[in-house]
């Protein structure tokens, strides 16, 4: 029997979209909506390039009502961040910083990771390394070599893996040597990595900050106007001393904070396949709770993220269907929801690729 354009709508008015939780016909979502016989055909518009999830819930809701065949096209339309007439970078929709107050916490592997999974959706992505004592995207990203300049204006980043890149590491004659720079010439470095780099259009421009409350994020809390900041903590008491700083420290200067993501969060035995907290537990919810902000997803420890990381190729890439990348990726994928929610909630405008501060609890993805 025919499925009908009523009972189509019916169908997907039960379907959530994940970035406001609200159904996607009450959003004005669905459009081009075209039935012949048990086919449907529709025009889905998304707000982040995560559409895997989403398809399914729209083919099992018709399906369900029905229909026999469901073709899906899409429009994403990512919601950007407020842009001032100085912004340093008009053309990158949101800058999402990665931040966390201790050292040695995975911040730097969790950007690398968040970057290449935000990118292996179709997303337009940038990384900048903004550690300038300590710049860990050449290792990680296995990449060498000065950037040029095409008008002797601007840089070119470098790119890899389809994501473009730039870091202090990328302009130094020896890779072990030392920066050593008093506070304006950080800033300068960071204003001059925002204003003077060939960024183009990017959907998200991620940055690894450095550890701690200092001058670097104190310069972008000044001088630009960020989507917000994700937290990276490991579980035990000793790294969320430092990260409670972190956090107070972004609500003090006004940058939202979108979610914490909770680093070498549990091992799981090769021999015994037991999950073992080795740092304790409900360290990252910890977080969370005063940050007012959600829990992203936990990321466990495995030498093979080490592994991959040594070798210039993150987790991420180099093996996408494991497990491992998995939680990578899920926690992308409700970052990107997180983005979408804010940057609405707070005004922000929409741009359509059709290619395929107060902080609340924003609704997240399930």
């Amino acid at each position: 029997m025919p499925i009908t354009k009523d009972a189509a709508l019916a169908a997907l008015a039960k379907v959530i979209a994940p970035d406001l939780q609200r159904p996607l016909t009450d959003l004005g979502r669905v459009r081009e909506l075209s039935i012949e016989g048990e086919a449907v055909a529709l025009t889905v518009e998304l707000t982040s390039h995560f559409k895997q999830r989403l398809a399914a819930d729209i083919e099992a809701a018709l399906k369900g009502a029905g229909a026999k065949d469901v073709r899906i096209a899409w429009d994403v339309a990512v919601p950007q961040r407020t842009i001032l007439p100085d912004d340093p970078s008009p053309g990158v929709r949101n800058i999402v910083l990665v931040m966390s107050g201790k050292g040695g916490v995975g911040k730097s592997t969790v950007a690398a990771n968040l970057t290449l999974a935000l990118s292996r959706e179709g997303a337009k992505v940038g990384l900048l390394d903004a550690d300038m004592y300590g710049p860990s995207v050449p290792t990680m990203l296995g990449v060498m070599g000065r950037p040029t300049s095409a008008d002797g204006q601007k840089f070119l980043p470098l790119e890899r893996f389809g994501v473009k890149l730039m870091s202090i590491g990328f302009l130094l004659e020896d890779p072990r040597s030392a920066v050593v720079w008093r506070g304006p010439m950080l800033q300068n470095a960071l204003l001059q990595f925002m204003r003077d780099v060939e960024w183009g259009e990017l959907d998200y421009l991620v940055l690894d900050l450095p550890p701690g409350t200092g001058d670097i994020a104190l310069t972008i809390s000044q001088k630009m106007r960020t989507t917000g900041a994700i937290v990276v903590t490991t579980p035990q008491e000793v790294a969320l001393q430092d990260v409670y700083k972190s956090v107070s420290m972004a609500q003090k200067v006004g940058i939202a904070l979108l979610g914490v993501v909770e680093n070498e969060s549990y091992f799981v035995c090769d021999g015994c396949s037991k999950r073992h907290e080795l740092f304790g537990a409900g360290g990252g919810q910890k977080i969370a709770e005063f940050a007012e902000a959600p829990l992203l997803g936990q990321i466990p420890m495995d030498p093979a993220i080490r592994e991959w990381g040594d070798a210039g190729t993150p987790v991420v890439q180099a093996a996408p269907a494991s497990p491992i990348a998995r939680a990578f990726l899920d926690v992308a994928e409700r970052l990107a929801g997180q983005i979408s929610a804010h940057n609405l909630a707070s005004g922000g405008g929409l741009r359509i690729d059709r290619s395929g501060g107060t902080n609340k609890h924003l609704p997240i993805m399930r």
